[in-house]
């Protein structure tokens, strides 16, 4: 089984509780208007990985990073449910914890029938749903960004988190590579990024 991926980050802070690993997954036809990622929409574009090799690079970042977790994001990871849901089952025996993204609403996703939906959930312990909406942009929660946007903490993994969820900054980082490319990871305002990406 395979996944196409537009790509993996083996350690950040920035995208959801704690040091985690990102699967960055390719392929969304939601196209949210100003969606911060758009070169992820492509459903030819990424590169096409076996769960296999994903689970090695995991396990790897686990070892080196001492991650705490996975975090699937995109692109619209129920674009690949059945991948990502065998992804982590495999994941969540090594005990470490998933959260998933997805522009999709719960509601939507329960009369969609996309296959591996339930599957996905059910290796998820904190799920946020919801498109961006440029019209109702709010970075002041963590790892959102725009108020529509949901929590749904599906275990107790992550409840502690809950009641204090409001109070919880977002973080952005900022990597540059040896190449000069700049990868940039979280949640901020245009204004924002241009003023950072300015100073450098």
């Amino acid at each position: 089984m395979q996944l196409r991926i537009h790509r993996f980050i083996p350690y950040t802070n920035a995208e959801g509780p704690g040091k985690r690993a990102c699967v960055w997954v390719q392929g969304c036809p939601i196209h949210c208007k100003g969606c911060g990622v758009p070169w992820t929409w492509s459903f030819k574009g990424g590169t096409l990985v076996s769960i296999d090799d994903v689970f090695d690079w995991i396990m790897e970042s686990k070892a080196t990073h001492d991650i705490e977790g996975v975090t699937f994001l995109g692109g619209e990871p129920f674009e690949q449910a059945e991948a990502l849901a065998h992804l982590g089952q495999k994941i969540k025996q090594t005990k470490l914890s998933i959260m998933t993204f997805s522009g999709y609403y719960r509601e939507q996703l329960d009369t969609m029938n996309k296959k591996g939906t339930d599957e996905l959930l059910n290796v998820t312990d904190l799920f946020i749903d919801g498109p961006f909406i440029q019209e109702q942009l709010d970075t002041s929660r963590p790892w959102v960004g725009s108020a529509n946007q949901r929590y749904h903490f599906l275990t107790d993994t992550y409840r502690h988190l809950e009641a204090n969820i409001e109070q919880m900054p977002n973080r952005l980082e900022i990597s540059l590579s040896q190449e000069g490319t700049i990868q940039v990871n979280g949640m901020a305002t245009p204004e924002q990024l241009e003023k950072l990406l300015k100073g450098l």
